[in-house]
């Protein structure tokens, strides 16, 4: 079911939403050479709890599987869900996807950036810039009246006009007093027009870009997904409203 949020959600979901941008801000601040993503992990959490809120992964259940940690850390050829640890040490030339999201006061917000550690290659830059590029062409094809396949096709084609792959086993989802609620939000066209957006709609909208193919695979955690050829992948997010307006980015500090 499809749930509309008034402005009032809204501006409460913007309250938790900017928590989770400035959070993750000052986590990628501390990303550096010789950090472990436990490092990284205990703070997120730390200043979760300062802002009163609580962390909307630690907890997560899907399939048996509890999710352990604070904030997702997905390292160079990791896509998304990677669990944090004192063994994995960053180090120069890495990027690093950060994925986090809080509940505050009842509601969702949820972002992901990818960050350098140190100097990293040209093919890791321009993997960056094209997924936070792709993340921008969908949230600004957000509009009363339009459908998700106007989002999924503006993000595919930045990506693969790129000469890029997109993940296509994970998707954006719409959020709000749970973490994922209807509807999917592909990041590549499925051949159906989707939903119809509507004012107070809130969706997290978050392509996750490989440089080589698009196929994954599980690592034994039952957590982390890896690209299956071993090349880098990114991932961005933004929590968006659908307004009068067009798009509305909640999580921005």
């Amino acid at each position: 079911m499809i749930m509309l949020k008034s402005p009032d959600e809204i501006e409460r979901m913007r309250r938790a939403s900017v928590i989770v941008a400035e959070i993750l801000a000052e986590v990628a601040a501390h990303v550096r050479p010789g950090v472990s993503t436990a490092d990284l992990d205990a703070l997120a959490e730390e200043l979760t709890r300062k802002h009163g809120s609580k962390p909307a992964f630690k907890g997560y259940v899907v399939g048996g599987r509890t999710f352990p940690a604070t904030i997702c850390i997905s390292v160079n050829d990791e896509v998304v869900h990677g669990i944090p640890s004192s063994r994995r040490v960053l180090r120069e030339g890495d990027i690093v996807g950060l994925d986090f999201g809080v509940c505050h006061d009842g509601y969702f917000g949820d972002a992901a950036r990818t960050v350098a550690v140190g100097s990293v290659s040209a093919e890791a830059k321009r993997l960056m810039t094209v997924t936070a590029a792709a993340l921008a062409a969908g949230i600004e094809a957000i509009r009363p009246g339009a459908h998700i396949a106007d989002i999924s096709g503006a993000i595919q084609d930045v990506a693969e006009g790129a000469g890029f792959s997109l993940v296509r086993e994970f998707v954006g989802h719409g959020i709000g007093r749970k973490l994922h609620e209807d509807p999917q939000v592909p990041n590549y066209r499925t051949g159906a027009r989707g939903v119809r957006l509507a004012e107070g709609l809130v969706l997290a909208i978050e392509p996750m870009v490989n440089a080589g193919g698009p196929e994954v695979y599980m690592k034994e955690d039952g957590w982390t997904a890896a690209t299956r050829d071993g090349r880098l992948s990114a991932h961005f997010e933004h929590s968006v409203a659908v307004t009068a307006g067009g798009p509305y980015i909640l999580s921005r500090a």
